[in-house]
């Protein structure tokens, strides 16, 4: 067990802050509606939390399949 804290001592020295670029929050539905204002919302907060620009990007259609595609194919940063 003292081993396993001290690697995760170990490895927080080497994190890499969080985040270092803005942050991209998809939805999946057209602005305006209740999922579009809550991640609005919650980006804000974060985006205060973090310093950091948080942008809500609208993808609607096909009942959230385009969004969700979207998302899935984005390139991973984080």
């Amino acid at each position: 067990m003292k081993s396993f804290l001290l690697a995760l001592l170990l490895l927080a020295g080497v994190a890499e802050a969080f985040p270092t670029k803005a942050v991209r929050i998809v939805v999946a539905f057209p602005p305006g509606g209740g999922t579009d204002i809550v991640a609005r919302v919650v980006g804000q907060k974060l985006g205060e939390g973090w310093n950091q620009a948080v942008v809500v990007e609208n993808r609607a259609g096909a009942s959230g399949t385009i969004g969700t595609e979207s998302a899935a194919r984005a390139e991973p940063d984080g």
